[in-house]
């Protein structure tokens, strides 16, 4: 134990050994965690303190400081020292201080966080909050975040990916485009996201964002597939990717849609045309690649290159709700009416109807699923419309009696769509094999749904159901993928003779063969099998190794079930061997957009000529370490 005449950080631990090198072993008293150093070098014991018990690690500190403080006031300041040019006569951390080196650590999270550049830590002001908080630290210059902080982190996820992608017997990928006329002085200057999914040994879904690298001239099929190859060669994925998810929409169409008129700023704006100047201004800034890349693309990448099916599926509504032009005026009418009453009313009048996000500053919505979320927000002013009427004095912004119908029938023609993209939304979770029920629900949903007001907007939905996702229902990728997912096997089909066959084939093309070893150490009995002693017992026959086909049979003569897909399938691997191969490789596909996609999106909000935000020159390793940011630090 620490001698109690000093302030210790080995106060905090109970020392199990220590050996003639210094090196000692001992365990937290909080946690009873093991941690190893030596005695002379006590960073990983703060280092603990402060990422795990916060209160303990303040106390220490406070403890050290008064103890320095004591014996500055007795004996004066040591030697060899620097001393605070402040006047408070506080000593400065040395660098190898394990404080300086979690406040420069946390300093760099919050530029990756929040795309800052890395020049702030030289601003004047920034340097002042850091001289408030913590006098006796050392600001570190730009160069040090620049130079070796961000490439240290760069190296330590890079290596983390690759040893994760080690043990991945497929992956799918996701290849994410943008360009903005904003940066910089090259008016095509864009990046390019490789973001992998694959399903490790444990059978839990991971994503991680591989790279995102600069495209000067972004439009280069052959760039982007270079590229995209060489990526995939450094990472080990060579011969393992299953599919590639490029979103192949017309540029115009790439741009994040909003219901029309229906604007979030909650400052009082309103809009009066349909659509703003700052919608189309994120259009321009975030492409995909043009038609005739398209057309290369798909050649190059053939069966494997699918469409994003959330991407898809938010194009759906947009065409469905601009098939009806006269909804445009009564939404902006219910823009008016929000922004006025955020701009006017107390957050705290409004929790009833908003819930606790009334307290805090209105943001929009990430582009991804901002009609979905504006469509909630519509939902909630519908259902306490009369309460929002007795808090606004003007009578122009009240809506009658027929308005307030038809917003009833929008939202309820919609909520379907709103609960599919809520569905597949999250990296953590199977999304693939939803796709198809969700689209036969929305097929239902919109043949049977009645309406006065809003049928042109069904007619609309419809439409572009058909013309966008009907192909879902007969690609074999998604018929295979809901057919293994354990919830809805073959319940979902209309004829289930033949897309069994489907299945069949397409289990046939992605597994391989259980090899004689296999097979072998599968069937190899237990030694007290093997022993003489047991041999009057009745020995069981050994299992004869199963067809596809019995598989098959086996696996959807069994009831359904609501057990997690992967969880499932880990659990049936030995008795469905086949199969989950392909179950495997298949629900690595993602049927949501990935992380690097927001990340862009919100980078789109910063460029926009009005904001005169100073981008960083290292954008791109700051968009591949926020998307990252929990392979750092989780």
């Amino acid at each position: 134990m620490a001698s109690k005449s000093r302030v210790s950080i080995l106060d905090y631990f109970n020392i199990v050994c220590e050996g003639e090198n210094g090196k000692i072993e001992s365990n937290c008293k909080a946690c009873g965690t093991r941690i190893q150093a030596k005695r002379t070098v006590t960073s990983n014991f703060v280092t603990h303190l402060k990422r795990k018990h916060q209160a303990m690690y303040d106390e220490f500190v406070r403890k050290k400081d008064v103890k320095r403080e004591a014996m500055q006031m007795c004996t004066g300041p040591p030697s060899g020292r620097v001393i605070s040019q402040s006047g408070a006569g506080l000593n400065k951390f040395d660098y190898s201080d394990p404080r300086q080196s979690l406040i420069s650590e946390a300093i760099a999270k919050m530029i990756i966080r929040d795309l800052q550049p890395a020049q702030i830590v030289e601003y004047e002001g920034f340097r002042e909050l850091l001289q408030l908080l913590e006098p006796r630290y050392i600001p570190v210059p730009c160069h040090y975040i620049q130079q070796q902080l961000l490439p240290a982190y760069v190296s330590q996820v890079q290596l983390a990916a690759k040893q994760a992608l080690k043990g991945a017997e497929s992956c799918s990928v996701t290849l994410d485009l943008w360009r903005s006329s904003s940066v910089g002085n090259n008016s095509g200057a864009g990046f390019l996201g490789v973001t992998c999914h694959f399903i490790n040994a444990d059978w839990h879904i991971r994503s991680a964002l591989l790279a995102c690298l600069p495209l000067p001239d972004h439009g280069n099929t052959q760039q982007i597939l270079s590229e995209f190859d060489e990526i995939s060669e450094s990472h080990g994925m060579s011969g393992k990717v299953f599919r590639v998810v490029a979103d192949m929409l017309p540029c115009e169409n790439r741009s994040a849609f909003r219901l029309p008129g229906f604007s979030l700023i909650g400052n009082g704006e309103e809009d009066e045309e349909y659509g703003s100047d700052e919608e189309s201004s994120a259009g321009e800034a975030k492409e995909a690649i043009s038609s005739n890349e398209n057309k290369s693309l798909d050649q190059c990448l053939g069966r494997s290159r699918i469409d994003c099916f959330a991407r898809l599926l938010a194009q759906c509504v947009k065409e469905g709700v601009c098939a009806s032009p006269q909804i445009s005026v009564l939404l902006n009418k219910g823009a008016h009416l929000y922004n006025y009453i955020t701009a006017t009313v107390a957050p705290e009048k409004l929790v009833q109807v908003f819930g606790s996000s009334t307290s805090t500053n209105w943001q929009r919505p990430s582009s991804t699923d901002k009609w979905n979320a504006q469509l909630k927000i519509l939902r909630q002013m519908v259902e306490s419309m009369d309460f929002l009427e007795d808090i606004v004095d003007r009578n122009d912004l009240v809506l009658s009696s027929l308005e307030k119908a038809e917003l009833r029938e929008l939202v309820e023609v919609l909520e379907p769509f709103e609960e599919a993209s809520d569905m597949v939304q999250g990296d953590k979770h199977v999304s693939i094999s939803l796709a198809l029920p969700c689209v036969l629900g929305l097929r239902k949903h919109l043949a049977e749904v009645v309406t006065h007001q809003c049928s042109g907007i069904v007619m609309g939905l419809s439409q572009a159901l058909d013309r966008r996702l009907a192909g879902i229902l007969e690609d074999p990728l998604y018929v295979t993928a809901t057919t293994l997912d354990p919830q809805f096997k073959l319940s979902w089909s209309s004829d289930s003779d033949w897309h069994k066959q489907v299945l069949l084939e397409e289990v046939g093309k992605h597994t391989r063969p259980l090899s004689p070893l296999e097979h072998h150490s599968e069937a190899q009995p237990s030694p007290s099998k093997r022993c003489k002693l047991f041999s009057f017992i009745k020995q069981r026959p050994t299992a004869q190794a199963k067809t596809v086909e019995q598989e098959l049979s086996t696996y959807l003569h069994e009831e359904p079930t609501d057990e997690d897909p992967l969880q499932y399938w880990k659990r049936k691997s030995i008795d469905f061997p086949l199969l989950s191969q392909v179950a495997k490789k298949v629900f690595t596909v993602p049927a949501t957009t990935t992380s690097v996609d927001q990340i862009f999106n919100l980078v789109s909000k910063t460029l926009r000529p009005e904001q005169c935000r100073l981008l960083p020159k290292n954008l791109d390793t700051l968009i591949y370490l926020k998307a990252n940011y929990r392979i750092l630090w989780s």
